[in-house]
């Protein structure tokens, strides 16, 4: 047990930014790992150039790595926005004209986790209205998923640092998961479960994953406080790990933590070096 014991991917969307996007995946490799994970890489559009997304499947293949987690489109993301999703008007267009997008895409690097960011609240605009639009387009991800053979992911962030973000507790986020597979028949809606953000709410970690392991599709983690690699905070990271996996996760261990002043290849010390490809 313990962290060899783990399937790790890096995100990099948070590690390695120091990079260009497309020398990010042969960073990760340099530095001895063949899973990765991205948030939406186009912040500016929800329709990239053909060409854009030919280049990053290229960066991955060439570099060996198996893109494992995506997300759809969320907006600002790194920025003000927690997703487009519930965001009515131009943001649901905008998500809306991505599902499709992003599920070729993942079907064309054999990605079979998409994420979709829920969306902040709006002033003035009605919570019912938001969270029935939600459901709506929750629904056309989860179909677009399924057509791909992946699964739809609904993650709960912090209140702390998202405030206006609905789902900020995993009872939250996993009712949205119910809601979701009810609706389609389909059951490929999961849990994604960062143990950092539950953190930040102040949940209990252990109960939430007796109770939600089975419902999770993909974990990410960081330590807290300060959202830097595992042993920078006091969260019992690799005890928590083991429990998912006594519990029956087997899926992937998505490293979203910020490095720190240091480059991104110097803070992986944590981690032996023959626990980083996926086995």
């Amino acid at each position: 047990m313990g962290y060899p014991d783990q399937r790790f991917d890096v995100n990099l969307s948070i590690l390695f930014t120091e990079l260009p996007l497309l020398e990010r995946p042969a960073a990760a490799a340099a530095a001895g790992f063949t899973a990765v994970e991205l948030w939406w890489p186009w912040i500016e559009t929800p329709t990239p150039p053909q060409a854009e997304l030919d280049a990053l499947k290229k960066a991955l293949d060439d570099a060996g790595t198996q893109l494992v987690g995506l997300n759809f489109y969320a907006g600002q993301l790194p920025g003000p926005d927690r997703g487009a999703l519930s965001v009515p008007g131009e943001e649901s267009d905008r998500f809306r004209a991505n599902i499709e997008v992003a599920a070729d895409f993942a079907a064309s690097v054999g990605c079979t986790a998409l994420n979709a960011l829920y969306g902040n609240r709006v002033e003035g605009a009605d919570p019912q209205v938001q969270d029935a639009l939600a459901l709506e387009n929750l629904v056309l991800a989860a179909r677009a998923a399924d057509r791909v053979g992946a699964i739809l992911l609904v993650e709960t962030l912090n209140k702390p640092e998202s405030p206006l973000y609905p789902l900020v507790s995993a009872p939250a986020a996993i009712e949205v998961v119910d809601r979701v597979n009810a609706a389609t028949g389909l059951g490929n809606a999961k849990f994604l479960l960062d143990l950092y953000h539950l953190s930040m709410n102040g949940e209990d970690l252990s109960q939430v994953i007796k109770a939600y392991a089975a419902k999770t599709g993909h974990v990410q983690i960081a330590d807290n406080p300060g959202r830097g690699a595992p042993g920078t905070g006091d969260l019992p990271l690799e005890r928590l790990l083991d429990e998912l996996k006594d519990a029956g996760y087997a899926g992937w261990v998505g490293l979203e933590y910020k490095p720190g002043e240091r480059p991104s290849a110097d803070s992986f010390d944590w981690l032996p070096p023959s626990a980083r490809p996926a086995g």
